[in-house]
């Protein structure tokens, strides 16, 4: 799960690490208000919204006055933004953080992964900052410096204080950039992030160090526990048919492709888009029922899939063990009846209750292809779709 820059500072406050104060503002008047409220010589106005690049896109602008904050705000919000991460259609700005302005003397990267090499998270610092760390780790990967931390013990000041020597944090700063990386860790544990990214991180003319932006997202699994954390969701930033599976617990993800896909299992979904690829179409989602589907799942999971507009034709592939075959078929029959599918639909079950679940569709009347395997399902919806 995502949040938005200025929630993370939110957060990264929380837990002693420094960042400029800051407000979030909804309309151009809440902007000056906010503006304002600041009182400093120089506003930063900027976009918010789930993507990297916003500057390069116009969303991050620098007022000298409250004149320019609402000329950019009134710019700005509203604005479709482009960027490297939003794909060519953008994303809508419908909320922005006005902050104040800083002295930069210097700017650095750091940043919390997990190294799935190592199965430990990873602290990685360049004195690149600014900079995405994909071009750095490409152009001059000897800038980065990285911290496997010892999940037990923690980040010990030692490995903050390297990377702080190594990234050429002044001397006289390096307690501050220690005190910064221990906060931010603690963050990122206690708070079940999946990355914790600050870019830049910079060192300012009064002697600070401090996060300049924050990039938080947070794992999925752990959102049980972070009851905090999933407030801060926003669905406007969010693909409306992932937020609708996600209210019935469907592991659904959207593709560009035209063949709707629903598989029970992760493992056999990306094998099951594979195959498709490999046979010449293109899968439009990815969705994973999970192996405790019932009837209703199967048939929100099929609107689902049909809500998309490019999809031609639907594959199901069912390899059923704690999933029942006639169950699936059961959701398969009643979706496509409350629907009216008129699309092609191919359909591949094996496993437990096949012969009930076979059974289900050929009596239902419905105009369904059945396949006798993953590859023979996937050859056919191509061509059906062709």
């Amino acid at each position: 799960m995502n949040i938005h820059e200025y929630q993370g500072k939110d957060i990264l406050r929380e837990f002693g690490v420094s960042v400029p104060n800051g407000h979030v503002a909804y309309t151009v008047d809440e902007a000056v208000k906010a503006a304002e409220k600041l009182g400093s010589d120089v506003t930063v106005v900027k976009a918010q919204i789930h993507a990297g690049g916003r500057g390069k896109a116009g969303g991050v602008k620098i007022a000298k006055n409250a004149d320019e904050v609402r000329t950019y705000a009134d710019e700005i919000l509203g604005k479709t933004l482009v960027t490297h991460q939003t794909g060519p259609e953008g994303k809508e700005v419908k909320r922005l953080l006005i902050e104040e302005g800083c002295d930069i003397k210097s700017e650095y990267y750091v940043g919390l992964v997990l190294d799935r090499a190592t199965s430990r998270v990873t602290m990685m610092a360049s004195e690149e900052g600014g900079t995405e760390i994909e071009e750095v780790a490409a152009e001059t990967p000897e800038k980065i410096f990285k911290e496997v931390i010892d999940p037990v013990v923690g980040l010990t000041p030692f490995q903050a204080r390297r990377l702080a020597f190594n990234i050429n944090i002044p001397k006289e700063l390096v307690s501050k950039a220690v005190k910064f990386m221990m906060g931010l860790y603690k963050v990122f544990v206690e708070k079940d992030c999946s990355i914790a990214e600050i870019n830049p991180l910079v060192t300012t003319g009064d002697g600070d160090v401090m996060a300049l932006d924050s990039k938080l997202n947070f794992d999925d699994n752990a959102l049980y526990r972070q009851k905090d954390i999933q407030e801060l969701r926003d669905l406007d930033e969010e693909d409306p048919k992932e937020v609708e599976a996600s209210k019935y617990e469907l592991s659904y993800i959207a593709l560009d492709g035209n063949i709707g896909c629903m598989v029970n299992g992760a493992g056999l979904a990306m094998a099951t888009m594979d195959t498709i690829k490999h046979y010449g179409g293109n899968p439009a989602n990815f969705l994973d029922v999970g192996g405790g589907a019932t009837t209703e799942k199967v048939t929100e999971a099929f609107k689902i899939i049909l809500s998309d507009e490019q999809v031609k034709g639907i594959f199901v592939n069912i390899f059923g063990g704690i999933m029942k075959c006639d169950v699936i078929a059961e959701g398969v029959v009643e979706a496509t009846k409350q629907i009216g599918l008129t699309l092609p639909l191919v359909v591949r079950l094996e496993g437990t209750n096949v012969e009930q679940g076979k059974k289900i569709l050929d009596e239902s009347g419905l105009n369904i292809t059945s396949a006798d395997s993953m590859a023979d399902g996937a050859q056919k919806i191509v061509e059906l779709v062709k």
